[in-house]
């Protein structure tokens, strides 16, 4: 079961008691943060415990910069492993517990996925800074996301995941951002053009694992489906 244990950080003996448990991995990581969200969205789906710590990267205390120098979210600890970057963690954890696997096993859908993963990093993360900052640089970052995602629509209609059969680290890192379109002034109708990716969206949106993920802020992003994620809770 994926343990959301949040330590709030700021006072010594927090941190000391989180990472003296050898036991435990510990991730530290921010609530709105797309990156630090596509990582627990991979702890979740492996049903990994880990103790979630909640870090303001605005001023990052003293504890964590021993652990991370650069104030870089998220940053995991397992035992004496420090790691920092999304992608060198969910790699990690991937290649350290296998199973469920997020990457094919044969080398040419793992490529096929691989590239989309790379697109997806290169292309759209680098604009959900402006865009969440909401200034003048977020009308473009609007559009540019936008014709991106329409751009890849027939993806959605392929196959149920991102170039694969199984859900993998290539949807562990777009579902972040599909998750945050209301936030960033994005719309997309239903109609016959987007409904792959709305079909697509509903499915990831419906994982357990997906779910057990989100912050308090995240779930707020979204009210429509706040209430379902909480109804479905209580069954």
């Amino acid at each position: 079961v994926f343990v959301s244990e949040l330590i709030f950080l700021g006072e010594s003996a927090a941190m000391a008691v989180s990472t003296s448990r050898r036991g435990v991995m510990t991730l530290f990581s921010h609530p709105d943060c797309p990156e630090s969200h596509r990582t627990r969205i991979v702890l979740a789906d492996k049903e990994l415990i880990a103790d979630m710590v909640e870090v303001n990267p605005a001023n990052p205390p003293e504890d964590f910069l021993d652990l991370s120098p650069t104030g870089t979210l998220p940053t995991l600890v397992d035992r004496d492993l420090v790691l920092t970057q999304a992608r060198v963690i969910m790699e990690y954890l991937d290649e350290r517990f296998p199973h469920p696997p997020l990457m094919p096993i044969d080398p040419v859908s793992r490529a096929r996925v691989r590239s989309a993963l790379y697109r997806i990093e290169k292309d759209w993360y680098p604009l959900l800074p402006e865009l969440a900052e909401g200034g003048k640089g977020a009308t473009k970052a609007r559009k540019l996301l936008r014709e991106g995602l329409l751009s890849i629509m027939p993806i959605f209609s392929a196959s149920p995941f991102v170039m694969s059969d199984e859900f993998s680290l290539a949807d562990a890192t777009l579902a972040p951002i599909l998750w945050r379109l209301p936030v960033y002034g994005i719309d997309l109708p239903a109609q016959a053009q987007t409904q792959p990716l709305l079909d697509y969206m509903s499915r990831i949106f419906k994982r357990v694992s997906f779910r057990q993920s989100l912050s308090d802020l995240e779930l707020e992003m979204r009210p429509e489906l706040r209430a379902e994620m909480r109804q479905d809770a209580r069954k």
